[in-house]
């Protein structure tokens, strides 16, 4: 391999921190071809992880069985340029919420996007995914923001994430298949900050019925202060009774089947 060509990958590799990821569309953006990507391999100067996903190894550490999730995100994020964020019980739970809901082992992270890069799901990693699309929100982009930067990692990187005015209703979106009432519930009572502008923009966008009356039920059900600034008439509710789990009991005010306990009205009407 030339000195020339030596260069150019030393100062490619430099976007690179040691331990993050790059996969073969961001090294054909840098024209790196994939016939030099294996000599790379073969250096040791790149770890391959699956077919067309690699590793910029780290000094020192030898070759792991997993990939922590929040380095692959953030190599995604940061370096590959995919537009995907963290959300639902995921963004809530980073941001203090949830406290009692643990993160990694068989807890699944929330991915969502548009442009989820196939090989995602195939990695390592030391935590389940759930990935989504974006199709909640007419406004794809509404609602996200940068966490705190995750400790002992290079740069001070960001996730992006939904703002737990997002996230909340990601989850309820999630309702009852891929997520209970018991949990959301718990959840739902610490949510006792949450911004009425942020949400009535979010509930604007909500492109769903089925989230939009869950969220007032829930929300009148722990009446938080933030409650009162939001008025239920303001946002499409629809019309007609929606079943959502068997055996429940129609909301007497939003009219979607929930179990017994969530169908008791609480004291708040949203002035």
């Amino acid at each position: 391999m030339s000195a020339h060509k030596d260069g150019k990958l030393k100062s490619t590799l430099e976007a690179v921190p040691p331990g993050f990821m790059i996969d073969s569309r961001w090294l054909e953006r840098h024209e790196v071809s994939r016939f030099l990507a294996r000599k790379y391999v073969d250096r040791g100067w790149l770890e391959r992880v699956t077919r067309g996903v690699f590793l910029r190894p780290a000094p020192g550490t030898g070759e792991s069985d997993t990939v922590d999730w929040k380095t692959c995100l953030l190599s995604i994020q940061h370096i590959m340029g995919y537009d995907v964020h963290i959300g639902g019980m995921t963004a809530l739970a980073l941001q203090g919420y949830s406290h009692y809901l643990p993160l990694g082992g068989s807890v699944p992270v929330w991915v969502y996007g548009e442009e989820i890069p196939n090989w995602l799901t195939r990695l390592p990693l030391n935590a389940p995914l759930e990935t989504r699309t974006t199709t909640l929100f007419s406004d794809s982009a509404l609602g996200l923001t940068k966490g705190n930067a995750v400790s002992n990692l290079p740069w001070d990187w960001q996730l992006k994430m939904s703002s737990p005015e997002r996230a909340i209703l990601e989850v309820m979106d999630e309702l009852p298949n891929h997520e209970s009432f018991h949990n959301l519930d718990m959840v739902f009572e610490s949510l006792t900050t949450l911004r009425p502008r942020t949400l009535s923009a979010l509930l604007r966008s909500c492109r769903k019925i089925k989230v939009t009356r869950l969220f007032f039920v829930f929300a009148d059900r722990h009446n938080h202060p933030w409650r009162k600034r939001l008025d239920p008439q303001e946002f499409n509710l629809g019309s007609g009774d929606r079943a959502l789990v068997k055996g429940g009991r129609i909301h007497p005010r939003y009219r979607i089947m929930v179990p017994d306990e969530f169908a008791i009205t609480g004291a708040a009407d949203g002035a």
